[in-house]
């Protein structure tokens, strides 16, 4: 039987990880940026709660960012800083994030997320035709008004967006709409986790995860054998396997060693220290073992936001515009909802992936106790999805 490996002693071989697609640096300065502030909503969510944890920071980075052309003075000053954005001129915004979602979502090798981006203000708040095409032109979004008096037509109205934007995959994102709404942000995302290479399904069988001291679940473990990037980080003692993806993309599995509290670690993850896990990557020889699971989670993200200073833009002296001062409805809510399935899948089929054998055993990395993940693209490192399993066999 192969030894279990200790991330921190095994010999890995050094590559370069360079990417030979040059950024310009604006573009690379917002990627940094939306990495931040990623990890700060994230560390802001995961702290409320002790189960599963999915975010699909990138979607909610556009439509946040999709509501600054509504705003102006201290409210868009305000967001502008909790979102790591201060220092970036507003004006040119709309068109940097509209390269940087071309770059994701449609260049030579996009990845397969599907999110829905609307700014919904309440009937009557007349929306600029220029704001309405920044929104769908820069952020692939959509504005409209609703009458939130009728509380039920508008939520079906609503859903019938979103279940359209995710393919069918997100049926339901609001529900129980208070006729008083003002305005929402709603945003949603689904991806199928694809690898390259994937996962052998014939090699898929059930093992124990352990959830904490006193609980253990039995969960289908995926099994392959391959050259992997791995990487320690002794500061906080966990290991990091980084999975390729099939859509250009990557997931980062950040385990942390037995006697660390994964909340501990959740504290000092930022971009820059995202940024670091990967440029320390190196190639070795592995057998990993990864539970299949599926992550789907709803928020409420307003009381998360306000921890990160987004306080104005909730208030009734927010400085909502459509054109010139007039004053709008408050923001509401931000709802997001997020969608992803981890499995042996490819091209929506069960097929076992490639098998391969090494002439010595090597060391064997099993997932088998709670984790953390990061999705990013690998060609420019942006970070797309952020999340943590408990349990994987809980949603």
């Amino acid at each position: 039987m192969p030894r279990p490996i200790h991330l921190s002693l095994i010999g890995l071989i050094c590559v370069s990880l360079a990417s030979s697609q040059t950024i310009d640096p604006s573009l690379q300065d917002l990627i940094n940026r939306n990495a931040d502030f990623a990890a700060r909503l994230y560390r802001a969510v995961s702290s409320r709660t002790d189960d599963n944890v999915f975010l699909s920071t990138f979607t909610l980075s556009t439509g946040l960012t999709a509501l600054l052309g509504a705003t102006s003075g201290t409210t868009r000053d305000q967001l502008l800083q909790g979102l790591s954005l201060s220092g970036l001129d507003p004006e040119t915004l709309p068109d940097l994030f509209q390269n940087l979602r071309n770059q994701v979502l449609l260049g030579n090798q996009p990845m397969n997320l599907r999110q829905g981006v609307a700014v919904i203000p309440t009937m009557g708040f007349p929306v600029s035709s220029s704001y309405l095409d920044q929104v769908q032109t820069k952020f692939g979004g959509n504005t409209q008004n609703l009458a939130y008096t009728a509380p039920q037509e508008a939520a079906d109205t609503i859903n019938r967006y979103v279940q359209e934007r995710t393919g069918d995959q997100i049926q339901e994102l609001v529900s129980n709409l208070d006729p008083r709404t003002q305005m929402l942000l709603t945003t949603a995302t689904s991806y199928d986790i694809r690898f390259s290479p994937s996962f052998n399904a014939s090699l898929t069988q059930d093992e124990r995860f352990y959830v904490d001291k006193y609980h253990v679940v039995i969960v289908p473990m995926m099994f392959r054998a391959d050259k992997f990037y791995l990487a320690y980080d002794r500061s906080l003692k966990v290991g990091v396997l980084k999975l390729p993806l099939a859509d250009g993309g990557a997931m980062l599995v950040v385990l942390p060693d037995e006697e660390v509290d994964i909340t501990g670690v959740e504290e000092e993850v930022n971009g820059e220290k995202i940024r670091e896990w990967i440029r320390q990557l190196k190639k070795t020889k592995l057998e990993v073992q990864l539970p299949r699971f599926l992550v789907e989670q709803s928020y409420t993200l307003r009381d998360s936001l306000q921890t990160l200073s987004i306080t104005q833009v909730f208030q009734d002296d927010a400085e909502i515009v459509n054109i010139g001062e007039t004053k709008g409805p408050k923001l509401t809510q931000v709802y997001h909802k997020s969608i992803m399935s981890v499995d042996e899948t490819i091209d929506g089929t069960n097929s076992g992936g490639r098998v391969t054998t090494f002439s010595t055993l090597p060391p064997r990395l099993t997932i088998n106790r709670p984790f953390l993940f990061v999705v990013y693209q690998e060609s420019s490192g942006s970070v797309l999805l952020m999340g943590r399993v408990i349990d994987p066999t809980k949603k």
